[in-house]
């Protein structure tokens, strides 16, 4: 049976065409077709095996649940870019307003109140706040996570890293590695020590953070730029002048001041920590910042961090523990400088348990010094860019038992150590309560602006061991061995501080394999202190990490378009990306 050819509609067979025979050209032709869809499906496919792997091997997207590790991540928060009182911005937890599973706990359960880290004014942010603004909820930032990270390099210390809860190895967390394998970890007085676990009658190292590592981790304790705004309030302000130093504004706003050692010697202008609670907010807005103010009493700098000030109702008030209850001697300072001559020297000092650290730098040829109180060997110098009349930017800090500087945004490298060893300054006292100045001597005149002044990430010894390996049973950072009110007047008081008010160290051994985690937020941080201490899981695994945080590449997205009023809630935010540090 034979078959018809099938042919075109239309076509008639008889005056069809002869076709000729393909040409090379057209077989050329037809190859290099047939060529480019194979790769075309090809490129396809590699591509696809590329994502495949990156994602597996080098990088995976992860989104931040909680507040353990603010401000450094933020978890579900609020993020206010104007504190109606001195403009600061700053971020607050909302993770309490939703599930494990991210679904709103009840209708209309939201954060109302948050505490203002600057001023401490209790910042109404509720759906009804009297200035009418719309504060909305954010979800947790989404991070960048390299998963080749450990596969070729061990873990270091301070990295922020992603892994498998031991506890349950379906959920993620993410912490900062600060005790690594084969030693034992103590926290005490807010600092990370160790010692190799073998060697239990080895002393306990600190454990230093790199500069850059240091700057990534302080938090901010006073920005003297928001004073104008806080003065307008009637608040005494927390800079103030000695000797012959006096404001240079011409409005007495106490934002900048003229140091000038010619006259009489040395000039200073010192800080203190002058920090109102909310009820004495309360009485300055009832009498309209008019004259009597509440009485502020300067006190310790304690690990106060804004971001767990929250309040799902404005009849719980302020959770005990939150403003704060552990003194935080570890502090920075940071400040432009203008020298109006080549004359004498600038000095930056820091206080901590009463010890005077000092830098000082000759303006006349920029050397600087740093001094410790009571240690007469420890001098290291360093040349510095301060050599002529010019506005430079200066920090410096007293951090880990370790004194370093900053000018210009570039870490100074001194002729000699510059770690110090422990002084046992332990306890505060009075000069505590002012414990940051900048001075000038030798007839130097100096203008001073933009001072801010840091603290260091302090954590909380809960959890662990005791020093003889005795099993601790303590699972609330803020309860254990804390009585709140007496913790707030010691405070107040550094002369009612004993031993009793300092919480004793935790220790943490660790064997081949395992990593010791804590979040930077350390009073609000489900962390290796307080896992299950019964299954004695408080270590990491090195089976359980799964890479390194890398990058912020979308924070919350903007609800406006910028400059405008136009709504458009997923405009990327740009000036939060970030490296993770």
């Amino acid at each position: 049976m034979s078959r018809k050819k099938s042919r075109v509609p239309g076509e008639d067979p008889k005056t069809k065409p002869r076709r000729a025979p393909s040409s090379p050209e057209a077989l050329a032709s037809r190859a290099s077709s047939s060529a480019a869809i194979r790769e075309t499906i090809e490129s396809v496919v590699v591509a696809f095996v590329l994502a495949f792997l990156f994602r597996t091997f080098e990088a995976e997207a992860f989104v931040i649940p909680t507040g353990s590790m603010a401000p450094t991540l933020m978890g579900r928060h609020k993020d206010l870019e104007q504190c109606p009182v001195c403009g600061y911005a700053f971020q607050v937890s909302a993770s309490d307003e939703v599930d494990q599973n991210g679904h709103r706990k009840q209708p209309g359960y939201s954060v109302v109140e948050c505490v203002c880290p600057m001023c401490r004014f209790p910042m109404d942010v509720g759906p009804d706040n009297s200035l009418g603004e719309d504060y909305p909820s954010c979800k947790g930032d989404r991070i960048l996570v390299s998963k080749f990270a450990y596969q070729f390099s061990n873990p270091k210390r301070w990295d922020v890293a992603v892994f498998k809860y031991p506890g349950g190895a379906k959920t993620n967390f993410i912490k900062r590695l600060v005790g690594l394998p084969g030693e034992t970890i103590r926290i005490e007085n807010g600092d990370i020590f160790h010692r190799p676990t073998a060697e239990p009658e080895s002393r306990f190292t600190i454990a230093r953070k790199s500069p850059q590592k240091l700057l990534a981790m302080l938090q901010p304790v006073f920005d003297n730029d928001t004073t104008p705004a806080i003065l307008k309030y009637g608040w005494t302000p927390r800079w103030q002048a000695e000797g012959n130093a006096a404001s240079s504004s011409t409005d007495d706003d106490y934002r900048s001041f003229q140091l000038d050692g010619s006259v009489s010697g040395d000039s200073w202008i010192r800080y203190r920590h002058l920090v109102p609670t909310t009820l004495q907010w309360h009485e300055a807005l009832a009498n309209d910042g008019q004259p009597p103010m509440p009485r502020v009493e300067p006190q310790l700098i304690s690990d106060f961090n804004p971001y767990n000030t929250g309040l799902q109702s404005r009849d719980m008030g302020p959770e005990p523990g939150s403003s704060g209850l552990h003194w935080v001697g570890d502090l920075a300072l940071s400040c432009t400088i203008e020298a109006k001559s080549n004359v004498g020297e600038a000095v930056f000092e820091l206080i901590e348990g009463g010890r005077h650290m000092q830098c000082r730098i000759d303006l006349a040829n920029g050397s600087a010094v740093l001094l410790v109180e009571g240690l007469d060997d420890f001098h290291p110098t360093a040349p510095t860019a301060i050599r002529e009349p010019g506005k430079h930017e200066v920090t410096f800090s007293n951090v880990d038992d370790q004194l370093r500087l900053w000018v210009d945004g570039e870490v100074v490298t001194f002729d000699g150590p510059t770690e110090y060893s422990p002084l046992q300054d332990m306890r505060p006292t009075q000069a505590d309560l002012s414990p940051v100045g900048v001075g000038v001597a030798g007839g130097a005149s100096l203008h001073v602006d933009h001072l801010k002044i840091f603290r260091d990430l302090y954590y909380i010894s809960v959890g662990g061991y005791d020093g003889g390996y005795g099993m601790r049973r303590s699972t609330d950072p803020l309860t254990d061995f804390i009585d709140y009110e007496y913790a707030k007047n010691v405070l107040r008081n550094p002369l009612m501080w004993d031993e009793n008010q300092r919480m004793p160290p935790a220790e943490f051994p660790l064997e081949d394999n395992q990593f010791l985690a804590l979040g930077d937020n350390s009073a609000k941080s489900k962390d290796s202190r307080l896992w299950p201490l019964e299954q004695n899981e408080y270590f990491v695994d090195r089976r359980l990490l799964i890479g390194k945080a890398l990058y912020v590449y979308w924070p919350h997205s903007r609800d406006k378009l910028p400059g405008t009023q136009i709504p458009f809630p997923y405009f990327p935010n740009f000036a939060k990306m970030r490296l993770v540090r």
